[in-house]
């Protein structure tokens, strides 16, 4: 039976490997979709897996098939100190991203570990996770995934735009909500912070005091996945391959590392919001706390730029994969063939059921 309202766990590990990501969410439908997060946590990965993590594209299928099993179960115990700890007793379901391990779509491949059915026997619960392989079945890019809920969710906006591991953004072109990756962010920052022993540039510190090298500038400008056309999306296989060759090939100190690709993430986010005239401008995710960041972004952009609540900032990404679950509970549609490049719009995703 469809409901007018349902409570859920959304679940969501991200490629800057800041933690998992969970929100116990609250939504009802009246005409329009409303919510509200009662209770969000970011659990921190240990340092092994961390470790783990971090070099997940090296391993072979096989492999990967082996360490998911490891990663669903812990998963699983990380879900269920949430519940515990919160004395949470009304689920109607756990709505779980999992870990992208393998995003090549151009291949037909994408992999999400902690997505087995072993996740649902060891939590109790019903669990609706593994949102992306149906679409790239169905000749989609399997990401971005969040612009549904862009849509439904945050309808005010004229432009979305999350700041992780990579930076994306979804909007409306002639009635059709459409998406993209743009560019690198955390992913990269994060990596050139990590030999100094930390986990990110606190708010841009490091960057702003560095010096711009044109050159590298330039050249990471004039990638060709900038002048590509929508719908398009990043992965970690393509930095490794790409970005950081590049980078390391000139031999730069790490503030000048990190001032010139704070330049590059501006650059490349200011035109594409710069492609609408009084347009408004919601921004969430980790690097909106990075200010030296946000400034340059701002400067160089011409709209308004608003910035909302702690909660949202963080948990925005858990709680859109909450409503992703919650649609395909109701076999709506969560996945738009205008955003992915699938065949058709379609309902997302598995359901494990006890």
């Amino acid at each position: 039976m469809i409901k007018k309202e349902y409570n859920v766990i959304g679940v969501m590990s991200g490629t800057s490997l800041d933690g998992i990501d969970l929100a116990l969410i609250n939504f009802s439908f009246s005409d329009n979709w409303s919510f509200r997060i009662i209770k969000a946590e970011t659990i921190p990965y240990a340092e092994e897996w961390l470790n783990e993590l971090k070099i997940l594209v090296k391993h072979s299928k096989e492999e990967l098939e082996e360490f998911d099993k490891d990663y669903t179960l812990y998963l699983a115990n990380v879900i269920q100190k949430f519940i515990t700890e919160n004395s949470i007793s009304t689920i109607d379901a756990v709505c779980s991203h999992g870990h992208t391990a393998l995003h090549k779509p151009e291949n037909g491949l994408t992999y999400q570990i902690g997505n087995l059915p072993i996740l649902s026997k060891a939590l109790n619960k019903t669990i609706v996770c593994d949102f992306r392989v149906q679409d790239v079945a169905l000749g989609g890019q399997g990401a971005p995934l969040v612009p549904i809920g862009d849509k439904l969710l945050f309808p005010d906006y004229n432009f979305c735009v999350n700041l992780g591991g990579f930076a994306n953004v979804s909007t409306e072109i002639n009635g059709n909500r459409i998406a993209f990756d743009i560019c690198p962010v955390n992913i990269v920052l994060n990596k050139y912070v990590s030999p100094l022993g930390l986990a990110y540039d606190d708010k841009g510190a490091l960057a702003k005091e560095g010096k711009i090298n044109n050159d590298l500038l330039n050249e990471l400008n004039n990638l060709q996945f900038y002048r590509e056309s929508y719908p398009k999306s990043l992965g970690l296989e393509w930095v490794n391959a790409v970005v950081f060759p590049i980078i390391e090939n000139y031999n730069l100190s790490v503030v000048a590392s990190l001032r010139t690709f704070v330049e590059h993430i501006a650059i490349q986010i200011s035109a594409v919001l710069n492609s609408k005239l009084e347009a408004s401008v919601l921004i969430t995710g980790g690097g909106v706390f990075n200010t030296f960041l946000m400034s340059r972004i701002r400067d160089l952009s011409n709209n308004e730029i608003q910035i909302p609540s702690k909660e949202i900032i963080e948990f925005k990404e858990a709680l859109i994969f909450g409503f992703l679950g919650v649609l395909k509970i109701r076999n709506e549609n969560n996945c738009l063939a205008s955003v992915t490049g699938a065949k058709k719009d379609h309902s997302s995703g598995v359901i494990f059921q006890l």
